[in-house]
């Protein structure tokens, strides 16, 4: 197995303050411009963040004064100081002392974001002993499995141990608590989850199941909280591949929820458990048990859930895709050319659902023996690569230490990366305001916030009710629509569109796609 996209690299990077003092001379800070440097402030403890920019020059002063960043805005305040005749004297303020630990911190770079540690908010519980020359933090990161959350814990101590004040230096390291984006928006048992990372290849025998429990054990052994949601009815692949004790789903009587089995920690929940075997139904039936098994599970706080899409681009495909916003999706492959074709159709179709598909794995690609490199595709032997998932025990648990460990490793990391980005990024939010009488509109990564009149959007609904699917004929009049109607609902359907309610029963779903297409509402007053 080899990673064959990967969109980001692992690097580190380290800025510091080298400068020599002479006696009777102080220093101001002036700021230079740098390509990570924020326009917007950040806060850390409930109060704003001054380190806007993490570049500094020193200039030498003959002065009784010396500049200082304030911790209360983000402009530079005037702190008096003791003349030189005093030098040695123990009264350093602990608005100064605050300020040289927090740009000592400043210094280490988030290698995903691009700036301080400072910036991203990171460090919490800031404390300061002045007398005894003690500091203890928190550094509180994205997720539990950051790969260089030992390498941000040495280098937190390093920086700040070399302040000249500093005796002993205590870091504690935590992650953010789970929590998805829109939390409230969700079914109550997705509202703990951080990430849900879909595994798809939409060709049978890649070996996608493989990855995915391979993946979820990755991500534990990093240190994250994981769940395996095994989303094939026909054919559930997780019961062969895990061994738990307890292989039989349990239904909490009192709240009507589903309780998951577990293996080395990892929550797993398959129609395999059910007691029932493969599932012989029709699709619209398939994704109603989707729909409940999914959301009716007490997941509890989670990290990554991890789901093992089945084959295909049909209605469960798009069931997972509308009930659940889905932070990002890994592709599987092999080198087979008809294998490409398919998965090419998969990574459209997550395109088209705003799905960000985030690696590609080309699975079972070659194997070495003997000293020599053999390639399986074409000579038969495919299938002794495969099996060696079937053990009831994952591989890179049973060997954590081998090649195909490692590159599970680089996956992994791969994954944690690049969800941390996604999360920084806000999704386009639906809202219909009843004072003004209209729909706001809010794109993400602008300042671009529209407003959309409620019978425009319900006039261009393109569902079959309103347009024949196959003359394209207009079947919803323009006069169908009275011009007062106003919305009773809205929520999001998974990362590409909102599904309105209306008050005849209708439920429309609206592509974000097509809303920014719509005739706007200029000239409306906005409310306070």
């Amino acid at each position: 197995m080899q990673l064959l996209y990967a969109p980001s690299s692992l690097y580190f990077s380290l800025r510091t303050l080298n400068f020599q003092s002479k006696p009777g001379t102080f220093y101001c800070l002036r700021s230079l411009p740098h390509p990570f440097s924020f326009k917007k402030k950040k806060k850390i403890n409930n109060q704003e963040n001054p380190f806007s920019v993490v570049r500094y020059s020193l200039l030498p002063l003959k002065l009784n004064y010396a500049f200082g960043l304030s911790n209360q805005r983000s402009s530079f305040s005037c702190i008096k100081t003791k003349t030189a005749s005093l030098e040695g004297a123990s009264t350093v303020s602990s608005r100064t002392t605050e300020n040289d630990v927090l740009k000592a911190l400043s210094q280490i770079i988030d290698p995903d974001f691009g700036t301080d540690i400072v910036s991203c908010g990171f460090v919490k519980d800031l404390l300061i002993d002045e007398a005894q020359g003690e500091v203890s933090f928190r550094l509180e990161l994205t997720t539990p499995a950051c790969p260089i959350k030992d390498m941000f814990e040495q280098k937190a101590n390093e920086v700040v141990a070399v302040l000249p004040w500093v005796k002993n230096v205590k870091v504690t390291m935590s992650a953010q608590p789970a929590r998805p984006i829109f939390a409230g928006k969700l079914p109550a048992g997705l509202q703990t989850i951080s990430n849900i990372v879909a595994v798809s290849s939409c060709k049978g025998g890649v070996g996608k199941s493989t990855v995915a429990v391979n993946l979820a054990y990755t991500l534990a052994g990093m240190g994250a909280r994981v769940g395996i949601f095994d989303a094939d009815i026909y054919g559930p692949s997780l019961p062969t591949m895990v061994s738990p004790e307890n292989r039989l789903l349990e239904m909490n009587p009192e709240k009507r929820t589903i309780i998951p089995t577990a293996y080395l920690g990892v929550k797993l929940v398959s129609f395999g458990f059910a007691g029932q075997g493969r599932a012989i139904m029709r699709g619209p039936m398939v994704s109603g048990v989707i729909d409940q098994l999914l959301t009716t599970t007490e997941w509890g706080e989670l990290d990554y859930l991890v789901i093992d899409m089945p084959p295909g681009t049909g209605d469960i495909q798009l069931t997972l895709c509308q009930v659940v916003p889905l932070t990002a999706a890994v592709i599987v492959t092999t080198p087979q050319k008809l294998a490409f074709i398919d998965v090419a159709k998969g990574v459209r179709m997550f395109s088209k659902l705003k799905v960000p598909c985030i690696a590609v794995v080309e699975n079972m690609c070659h194997f070495d023996a003997d000293g020599k490199r053999y390639y399986p595709f074409g000579r038969g032997s495919g299938s002794q690569l495969s099996a060696s998932g079937d053990s009831g025990m994952p591989e890179v648990v049973a060997d954590p230490q081998g090649e195909v460990s490692r590159s599970f490793q680089e996956l992994g990391v791969c994954v944690v990366q690049q969800c941390a980005k996604i999360r920084q990024q806000v999704s386009t939010a639906v809202m219909y305001d009843k004072s003004i009488k209209a729909i706001k509109v809010k794109v993400p990564d602008s300042d671009d916030e529209f407003l959309l009149h409620p019978a425009t959007v319900r006039r261009n609904d393109q569902s079959a009710r309103s347009v024949d699917e196959w003359t394209g004929e207009q079947k919803l009049q323009y006069t169908d629509v009275p011009e007062d109607i106003e919305p009773e609902e809205i929520r999001p359907m998974g990362n590409y569109a909102v599904q309105i309610t209306w008050p005849d029963g209708f439920n429309q779903i609206a592509p974000y796609d097509q809303l920014q297409t719509l005739e706007r509402l200029v000239g409306v007053p906005r409310s306070a």
